[in-house]
């Protein structure tokens, strides 16, 4: 099965309202791993001025979930089932970058793991881990996917 195109999953990505909103970037992707950054913005903190547990957590979901496609048969589905987020510190700074990469692939579960670094002052530290369960889904008529 070959792997979809950056091309193609920088649309996907784009093709998700709320992870557009977020501004949450592909920067590289190869079988079974994915690379995302996030410029922080104001927006991007909650009241004590670090970034949100939220953001850290979308952040590595859907970086998981870019993992676990690249290896999905053509036209099937990447979407989390579970997933374990461990806040590690408090985030602040200029950017996020996530890596993912499957631990475990399969047909239809795909184990992956991401860490969230975030870069301050020149200083990049690891501020959260995520463990997740990737449910691998055959193409459904009219569902939003890529065009592999």
């Amino acid at each position: 099965m070959p792997m979809p195109p950056l091309a193609e999953l920088k649309q996907l990505f784009h093709a998700a309202p709320f992870i557009a909103e977020l501004g949450l970037e592909i920067e590289s992707i190869a079988p079974g791993e994915c690379v995302t950054t996030l410029a922080l913005e104001p927006r991007h903190l909650q009241q004590y001025a670090t970034v949100h547990a939220g953001v850290l957590a979308t952040v590595a979901d859907h970086t998981a979930g870019a993992a676990a496609y690249s290896l999905a048969a053509d036209g099937c589905r990447t979407v989390t089932v579970e997933f374990k987020l461990s806040l590690l510190r408090t985030a602040h700074g200029g950017r996020l970058e996530c890596r993912a990469r499957v631990l475990k692939p399969g047909r239809q579960f795909s184990f992956v793991e991401a860490e969230v670094f975030c870069t301050d002052a020149g200083r990049t530290q690891l501020v959260a881990k995520v463990s997740a369960t990737i449910a691998v889904l055959p193409p459904a008529a009219g569902a939003l996917q890529g065009a592999r």
